[in-house]
């Protein structure tokens, strides 16, 4: 497990562009299943999550079209929400960084590590405000 005061200013990337710490798997079940468009990112200390994921996030929220609800879970400091978010990201293999799409609690799209992991931040991004004019 990361210490707190390491892993702290990589949530606060998240949480300050709108993102929701979810800590547990009751609040994780709970997110998800939400109404609406939710877009889970499961964080990490890696460099691509520093270099594309976050940022790609962030940059996804620019424009008309946009999830609902925000949420993001730590990977390696996370354990109980980010086992409660993987199993709803099914039959994806558990990476990290990942996102997920969900509409009305069903997974709808999917970037897992291999579609992060070298690619520019604008690309992540554009990844997802695709699939955000599609089902948001």
């Amino acid at each position: 497990m990361y210490p707190e005061e390491m892993v702290n200013p990589m949530r606060a990337e998240l949480t300050d562009a709108g993102f929701q710490n979810l800590y547990t798997a009751d609040a994780v079940e709970n997110a998800i299943k939400q109404n609406g468009t939710t877009l889970v990112v499961v964080n990490s200390v890696c460099g691509c999550a520093a270099r594309n994921a976050r940022p790609g996030a962030k940059m996804s929220l620019d424009g008309d079209k946009k999830p609902d609800h925000l949420i993001t879970v730590f990977a390696g400091v996370d354990r109980e929400a980010v086992d409660a978010a993987r199993q709803h990201m099914f039959p994806f293999p558990p990476s990290s960084p990942s996102m997920a799409l969900f509409k009305d609690g069903e997974l709808v799209h999917m970037l897992e590590r291999h579609h992060i992991e070298g690619r520019p931040a604008e690309m992540i991004a554009e990844n997802l405000k695709d699939a955000y004019s599609e089902f948001c």
